[in-house]
């Protein structure tokens, strides 16, 4: 959305758990004198009555009601509430992203207090938010001695992360769920997520120090077997060599064009919080398969398109870099990727069949870049020696557009 229908200003306020007292003097200046005041109806309620002011609750749901909210308003000053600091996973932040021109008057965030009780400095943890969002986006950032910040969603949040831990491997880590930060009502209760029987505060924040054995590993290539697969796999060392070679960096696309079980897109993604992919595949049960690898490896996140490229690929924001780990004879397919990249964008195709490495050949011969065979072999019983297992030779053509 462009700056045009929005108001001429939403200066937003951040306001703690200790309520309208604590706020400053500018602050509730600002407040009390808007002509329109929106926030949630909990923040709301703690504002004085002020004559004439217009009231409007924020919409539900949020992120559907509020263009609509930002156009009725359109020329005029806003004034918004929100908790804490508004930039912090806030409603400043979704502001800004639909163009209207936001000025924010921070209080301290719940992150800040949280860490502030825990004794962790900003450089010794990682902030998650689950607010509106799956809560499995919480196991990419686990690993033994990791520290977490976990931002809820309400009261069931805890529990639930519990139980989510304790299922992937990570069920002796300690849980600190910190309640009503700020306020006179503020609580604290740790207890180790396998055996979490607390009930907990609506507002909380849960800080996690992760113990256990879960996957950890966020270099590319992780075992095969953490894939849900029905055969349809980039296996790990190739799928290595292809990440190496799409080159993931944070904000970027990928399309995964024949996704099968989805696992070049999902390490793509778990290469960075910022990174995105979108996994094109036309087997209605991979497709499901590849949402829950997702889901089960911390990136719930990544998009799945059920159809068949190419046409499947029509209206899709166009990609920083593309793999094509199937169906890339297919009319069309191979020619509409080529055309869909980004300048700098990387191309990355892999073949096993003679048809598909001679239109590799091809492709190699009129465009150039890089065009290589691997064949992976496995250390295998042999009676009872030991000797080599060759896998099936993949051929791999890599292109960078505007080489």
């Amino acid at each position: 959305m462009s700056s045009t229908g929005v108001p001429s200003e939403v200066v937003v306020v951040g306001i703690g758990a200790d309520g309208w007292a604590s706020l400053p003097a500018s602050s509730r200046s600002l407040v009390l004198e808007a002509p329109v005041l929106w926030g949630g109806s909990r923040h709301l309620s703690l504002v004085p009555d002020a004559p004439r002011q217009v009231r409007v609750p924020w919409p539900s749901p949020l992120s559907a009601g509020l263009p609509s909210l930002l156009s009725e308003y359109a020329g005029r000053p806003v004034v918004a509430l929100a908790s804490g600091d508004p930039l912090v996973s806030g409603i400043a932040s979704t502001l800004l992203d639909l163009g209207a021109p936001v000025r924010v008057v921070p209080a301290v965030s719940s992150v800040a207090l949280a860490r502030a009780r825990m004794g962790w400095s900003a450089e010794s943890c990682v902030v998650v938010t689950v607010v509106g969002r799956s809560l499995s986006r919480v196991l990419r950032e686990c690993a033994p001695g990791r520290r977490v910040l976990v931002l809820s969603s309400d009261a069931s949040t805890p529990g639930a992360l519990a139980e989510l831990l304790t299922s992937s491997g990570w069920g002796a880590s300690r849980l600190t769920v910190l309640g009503d930060l700020g306020s006179s009502s503020e609580s604290s209760i740790s207890a180790v997520a396998s055996s979490w029987s607390e009930s907990s505060p609506a507002l909380n924040v849960i800080a996690v120090e992760v113990v256990g054995n879960g996957l950890a590993s966020w270099a590319p290539g992780l075992p095969d077997d953490a894939f849900e697969n029905d055969g349809q796999l980039t296996k790990r060392d190739l799928r290595a060599s292809a990440l190496a070679r799409l080159m993931p960096a944070p904000g970027q696309l990928l399309w995964d064009v024949g996704a099968g079980a989805g696992s070049v897109g999902i390490e793509w993604m778990r290469a960075h919080p910022t990174c995105r992919t979108i996994a094109i595949e036309s087997d209605p049960g991979r497709a499901a398969r590849i949402a829950r690898n997702a889901s089960a490896l911390g990136v719930p996140d990544l998009e799945v398109v059920e159809g068949r490229a190419p046409s499947a690929l029509a209206g899709l924001e166009a990609p920083d870099a593309i793999f094509i780990g199937g169906g890339a004879t297919r009319e069309g397919v191979l020619d509409t990727c080529l055309a869909a990249l980004k300048a700098e964008g990387r191309l990355v195709v892999h073949g096993v069949t003679l048809e598909t490495e001679t239109l590799l050949a091809k492709a190699y011969a009129g465009h150039g870049g890089e065009l290589n065979r691997t064949r992976v072999e496995i250390a295998d019983e042999i009676g009872n020696l030991t000797g080599w297992r060759p896998s099936r030779s993949i051929a791999q053509w890599v292109w960078i557009s505007g080489d």
